[in-house]
């Protein structure tokens, strides 16, 4: 068994994942909707948080009690928590400039990249916290700055080169689109090779590197974008992802007790067992070479740049992503190569 869902606590376990899924389902979909809530979830909640957060370290700083026994001050005082934050932040912020072309970025063609330098930027945040376990505890144990025994070894080192293989599984970077009614940024290439690779990669950097929060952010947080991109918002993962990300990285900053052992019924521990973090590893890193593997079989079959150019033509996912999308003019060539894949993509 990967985490300690037994025993007395057992109830309030499967109880508190529930309503996490459920919680970020419906956080999305409010975020995602409107301007209004997208504005609310991703600048006015943000710039109230940070003036929390700036209060907290100046009370800290000064010698405060209140400030000294903050939760955030004493729970969540690693760089990793802040960097995700203000990295999946910024990442919503440049989705609602794409899907609602506010102003000059929104209308460029060149910001269509911003995508995939943001993931690519939260993969590397990921990827350089698994290293750092690994330097701080090879072969053994150590204990974060926010007290949680941490393990370091060939786990984090395989995971590690998975995230940086999963940045290159991203296809079509310039390739992203306004769904036709503005609700949502869509990205038709980040189709379920993607999602499968990053997800199985990303559940193995919060087993290995968090592993009071991976119930949690590794289990719920990751299957929420994917519930919704598979069922009803098709091509949407990424902003999915990104607001989901965002949220619950406010609610854990906010509130990391809920996740505490030691003052919530909630909390889940992984078993923290070194052989198991390794079989979770190496199936990270074989799912993440098998992906680009089969990316750069199908740019080679089809003769394009897979970074470039979108390679997933022809495929379900690809097709029902681009039925939700509000089409630019395309060019005759453009249009001849569509043609080439699939004639019903070109109307």
């Amino acid at each position: 068994m990967l985490f300690q869902v037994y025993g007395p606590n057992a109830l309030y376990q499967w109880l508190g994942w529930i309503l996490v899924f459920g919680c970020l389902i419906a956080a999305n979909e409010i975020a995602r909707r409107s301007k209004a809530g997208g504005l609310v979830c991703f600048v006015a909640i943000p710039v109230a948080l940070t003036a929390y957060f700036i209060a907290i370290y100046a009370g800290a700083a000064a010698g405060a009690g209140w400030a000294l026994n903050n939760p955030t001050y004493t729970e969540m005082n690693g760089w990793f928590h802040y960097a995700k934050l203000y990295a999946a932040t910024a990442g919503c912020i440049g989705f609602m400039i794409l899907k609602y072309g506010w102003g000059k970025l929104g209308k460029v063609n060149w910001f269509k990249c911003f995508p995939f330098i943001i993931v690519a930027i939260n993969i590397l945040i990921a990827v350089a916290s698994d290293f750092e376990s690994a330097f701080r505890g090879w072969g053994g144990t150590f204990v974060s700055s926010e007290g949680v025994t941490l393990m370091g070894g060939w786990f984090n080192v395989f995971n590690g080169i998975a995230g940086l293989i999963n940045i290159f599984c991203m296809t079509g970077w310039f390739g992203i689109y306004a769904s036709k009614n503005r609700q949502d940024m869509l990205w038709p290439d980040m189709t379920w090779v993607f999602i499968v690779a990053y997800d199985i990669w990303n559940f193995t950097y919060t087993y290995n590197c968090l592993p009071t929060h991976s119930w949690y952010c590794g289990l719920a947080l990751l299957l929420a974008p994917t519930f919704a991109n598979f069922l009803w918002n098709k091509g949407g993962w990424i902003q999915n992802r990104a607001n989901t990300l965002a949220l619950w990285c406010m609610f854990a900053q906010v509130f990391p007790l809920f996740l505490d052992s030691n003052h919530s019924k909630f909390a889940v521990q992984s078993v923290n067992n070194p052989n198991v973090n390794l079989i979770v590893s190496i199936i990270s890193l074989a799912a993440n070479v098998l992906a680009l593997a089969y990316i750069l079989y199908r740019a080679r079959q089809h003769h394009v740049n897979p970074w470039t150019s979108e390679v997933f033509m022809g495929t379900r996912d690809f097709e029902q992503a681009m039925a939700r999308a509000e089409k630019p003019a395309l060019s005759s060539a453009t249009k001849a190569r569509i043609n080439k894949v699939n004639p019903n993509l070109v109307d």
